[in-house]
């Protein structure tokens, strides 16, 4: 088959034909039919994941067709339209058990603990809990475009931030984590602020329902503009992006009793920032972390854009080829792009 490999970190990533994967006894083969671009990919590359072995297939944010499952497999066969979280539970261990696949204590993820989807095929493990059915009118881009993106900040906004209508909502950084927040929380009837430092990708948020946009270029004091803006402060506010900044920024910028959720990876010396924790004791914030969308939490997404209350496949940019694919990832450490980018194999 088809895949996108290198062989060291920030190495040249060729197209080459490898041999094609062989589903895992409780597992599927999945052709991939469509998958997303994404900075954690871009990550990968870079040697930020020390799960990644070399040489390397990336690619985590996949839809397609079940080529093949293994005996154990009772749910699924050939032809099923799926998707798939990005991090994919053993449904085993004690954190499982508790319904908490996405953050599995022995997790497996594509393109990251193993060859992923920028390829023509990909083995998936513990397929019956872990693989979600495609409704008929999703096609395989927007599914793709669920991805990583769009399902983690479906579970930072609706689970973890508990956003509630009338509420504010602030969004540090619209790449596609931040746009899809935008979305979400207005889809629950929040208010959102969007902060970016490039113009076109707040004008963008705007046409996605942002009710404020920040500017947070030349030196602006981002958390004072948006506790003006929304007369006191966000009730819930994300760092999409992963910055010390960022991270900073979205904590000073909520009222008192708000919850900050970080989305952003925190990598590199951004890794372990500072945080005010006088100011989070007195004012009572809540600091949450968020990674992913169990399986089973797919459903009430899925309901959602069935209604068509969320649009996903509005936050798709291009789709490319898989040479364009791996341009995107490469371009990804000098400039991020507008929205999803999904590569059709």
């Amino acid at each position: 088959m088809r895949a996108a490999l290198y062989a060291s970190f920030a190495g040249p990533i060729t197209i080459t034909n490898v041999d094609d994967p062989t589903p895992p006894r409780d597992g599927v083969v999945i052709e991939v039919r469509a998958t997303g671009v994404c900075r954690s990919d871009w990550h990968g590359w870079m040697g930020h994941d020390p799960d990644i072995r070399l040489p390397h297939v990336p690619g985590h944010e996949l839809a397609g067709v079940v080529a093949a499952a293994g005996p154990d497999v009772t749910r699924w066969r050939a032809g099923d339209r799926v998707t798939v979280p990005f991090a994919v539970g053993c449904g085993r261990c004690p954190t499982c058990r508790r319904g908490d696949t996405h953050i599995c204590d022995n997790h497996f993820q594509p393109g990251f603990t193993a060859w992923g989807s920028f390829a023509s095929a990909v083995a998936i493990p513990y397929a019956d809990i872990n693989l979600v059915a495609l409704p008929a009118d999703v096609d395989f881009v927007e599914a793709a475009s669920l991805g990583c993106r769009f399902a983690t900040a479906y579970r930072a906004v609706r689970t973890q931030g508990r956003v509630r209508e009338g509420e504010w909502v602030a969004v540090h950084g619209c790449g596609g984590v931040g746009l899809s927040a935008i979305m979400i929380a207005r889809a629950l009837g929040a208010r959102t602020v969007a902060v970016d430092v490039e113009p076109e990708t707040l004008t963008l948020a705007r046409s996605l329902g942002a009710d404020m946009l920040v500017d947070a270029r030349g030196g602006l004091d981002v958390p004072m503009a948006v506790r003006d803006g929304t007369g006191g402060g966000a009730h819930v506010s994300l760092d999409a992006l992963g910055s010390r900044v960022t991270c900073r920024n979205s904590i000073a910028c909520l009222r008192k009793r708000g919850r900050h959720v970080q989305v952003g990876l925190m990598v590199a010396d951004d890794r372990t920032p500072p945080i005010a924790m006088d100011q989070v004791i007195a004012r009572e914030l809540e600091i949450l972390g968020s990674h992913g969308l169990p399986a089973d939490a797919y459903g009430s997404l899925m309901a959602m854009i069935e209604a068509g209350r969320l649009r996903p496949r509005d936050l798709v940019h291009r789709t490319v080829t898989l040479e364009q694919g791996v341009e995107t990832l490469v371009a990804m450490g000098r400039t991020s792009p507008r929205g999803v980018v999904v590569i059709e194999p």
